[in-house]
């Protein structure tokens, strides 16, 4: 976990997922999953990969499967995560993005005094390829899924991340988009808004709030202040 020292304890505090709420890939990590399953010869509906985002825990991920009529055990699994980001690397890297108005966003922020941090699934070898610079610069710390003992939907990822910002949980604000995200946040006793980027409203019921972009997203930031 990458961490900047702070001084003293921020008045504001954002978390931020990254795939699906900083950078415009989950489309890429999705078709790298379907080729995947296809490859063992499983057809998976989008929905389904977008429904359980960021839910790679293995124990979590194997259920979902089995759950969803595809037989899969933990080295199974494994195996094919690892062939997921090999086809993600080769085929989809480079055709992420951030979203349009993301660095504006966080620029804002920013000069507005908030804390921020990135709270992904994503292993560190894929944030360091995908991510820019720019947006990372920003960051107080990043917490990555293979720096926690239990990722999303479990509450680590944004524990570690208010440990290491030392940020009263009252006055930091998490932002996903999928719900194991929105779960882990909540099981951190933390307020969540949810962006529609990959899903409609309704999956995203146990947000406390739902916005359907990311103009929306920076009024309702910034309106935090008032």
């Amino acid at each position: 976990m990458n961490e900047k020292r702070l001084e003293q304890r921020s008045s504001r505090a954002v978390l931020f997922d990254m795939d699906g709420v900083l950078l415009d890939s989950m489309p890429y990590h999705v078709k790298a999953w379907q080729e995947a399953l296809s490859e063992i010869g499983l057809s998976v509906p989008a929905e389904l990969i977008y429904l359980h985002e960021g839910a790679i825990e293995p124990e979590t991920a194997v259920r979902i499967f089995c759950e969803n009529g595809c037989p899969m055990d933990e080295a199974g699994f494994h195996r094919l995560f690892s062939r997921q980001r090999e086809i993600f690397s080769e085929k989809y890297q480079p055709h992420v993005k951030p979203y349009e108005g993301v660095h504006d966003l966080l620029e804002k922020l920013r000069a507005m005094g908030w804390t921020m941090s990135l709270v992904t699934s994503s292993h560190r070898e894929v944030l360091d390829r995908v991510l820019p610079s720019q947006i990372l610069d920003f960051m107080h710390c990043v917490v990555t899924g293979d720096e926690v003992k239990r990722r999303k939907p479990h509450p680590d990822p944004y524990l570690a991340a208010l440990s290491a910002l030392n940020s009263n949980p009252s006055h930091t604000l998490v932002v996903e988009n999928a719900p194991a995200g929105v779960k882990a946040a909540k099981a951190a006793n933390l307020r969540c808004v949810a962006l529609t980027t990959t899903l409609s409203p309704e999956h995203l019921k146990e947000a406390d709030d739902i916005v359907p972009n990311h103009e929306a997203l920076a009024q309702y930031l910034l309106k935090q202040l008032d």
